[in-house]
């Protein structure tokens, strides 16, 4: 098969698809790997790397003219361009919150497997957690970063010292993110409340952090409560593949104290916080009613090196396997089946259905 690897134009987007040692794998089992110039200096992989691996260097149009594309982010309207009905689209898609992408997905006909929807039998998201880690413990840092004064926020040290109260961190989902934030703010110093709606999991949690954090139950009476105290709140829900929940509203944000900081990890799936709105890494903050929002829907882009490596290290066994066997490899491997999101003009995902009450075409009769 013949695959392209383009640069990513996102905003200040720095990860690359594929890192050399994913190339080599590739071209070990007889594939064509097409890179883009310059595709990988943002992580630090430069083009004579890419070519020692046996990767050919060519242009946008070249790379998007594979049989396989293989991405980190979305394509943006500058791309859609690129999008046919004989292009099976291997990246982070997050269509829950992108109807204008769905369409034209739909549109071209384009075969779309997302990373985020790739799930194995026990409910775990094995091309998303990476990205999560990075994402969740980068929240803590980017909250710690604005709750600076000359940031706009309360002008707070996250752990405070000896003689003054540190912050404190209320993170609401205990999945990989909410995790990963919350081991962060713990190790600064924070005082940390961890909200989620399974009750096993906060067990699972208080038994791991052994009591060093505050476990609750998610609903809005607690939720309302804890905004009170909340120097930095991290948004941490997911649904697979689907829009997240507004778990606080606009009303919510009187509770806050004013220079208090959101980070909304789940932004990217249109955010649980209803005042959030996408930013970028140049313009990445606003405020509303005196509290700072941080909404970068593409934060493990600012640290690309590793970004970069931790995804790739997910990806490749499955890019493996839909270089094998292209779309027949979805009928071979049921984990990877339920990231199709979209296939020969047909929305295949439960989730991004609901989102824009789109009819929604079954798996399995796609499949067949």
């Amino acid at each position: 098969m013949i695959i392209g690897v383009p640069k990513e134009i996102k905003n200040l987007e720095n990860r690359v698809a594929m890192t050399p040692a994913g190339v080599e794998a590739l071209v070990g089992r007889g594939h064509t790997v097409l890179v883009e110039e310059n595709a990988g200096i943002g992580s630090g992989l430069d083009n004579k790397r890419y070519i020692d691996a046996g990767a050919r260097m060519v242009n946008a149009v070249e790379a998007w003219g594979a049989q396989m594309v293989i991405k980190v982010k979305e394509p943006v309207p500058a791309e859609y361009q690129y999008l046919r009905n004989d292009l099976l689209l291997f990246t982070y898609l997050h269509l829950a919150a992108e109807r204008r992408l769905t369409e034209a997905l739909l549109a071209a006909g384009t075969t779309a497997i997302a990373y985020e929807t790739v799930q194995t039998d026990n409910g775990q998201l094995p091309l998303l957690t990476p990205m999560s880690e990075v994402a969740g413990r980068m929240a803590t840092q980017v909250g710690a970063h604005y709750l600076e004064r000359h940031q706009g926020g309360r002008g707070m040290l996250l752990g405070g010292v000896p003689g003054v109260s540190p912050a404190t961190v209320v993170v609401l989902g205990g999945g990989v993110v909410g995790t990963n934030a919350a081991k962060i703010a713990m190790g600064m110093g924070a005082r940390v409340i961890i909200m989620d709606l399974s009750h096993s999991r906060l067990q699972y949690l208080d038994d791991v952090f052994q009591g060093r954090m505050t476990t609750m139950s998610s609903n809005e009476a607690n939720i309302r409560t804890y905004l009170k105290e909340a120097d930095l709140l991290i948004g941490a829900v997911l649904i697979p593949g689907a829009k997240a929940p507004n778990l606080v509203t606009r009303d919510m944000l009187a509770f806050m104290k004013d220079g208090a900081v959101i980070v909304d990890v789940a932004v990217d799936q249109g955010g649980c916080v209803e005042t959030i709105k996408a930013t970028t890494h140049a313009n990445p903050t606003y405020v509303v009613d005196g509290v700072v929002h941080y909404g970068v829907a593409n934060m493990p882009g600012a640290v690309p090196h590793t970004s970069t490596f931790a995804l790739v290290n997910q990806t490749v066994p499955y890019a493996l396997k839909l270089a094998e066997h292209g779309f027949a490899a979805l009928s071979q491997d049921h984990v990877l089946a339920r990231g199709l999101n979209c296939h020969q003009g047909k929305l295949t995902y439960d989730g991004v259905g609901k989102a824009f009450g789109m009819e929604v075409t079954p798996l399995a009769e796609v499949l067949l």
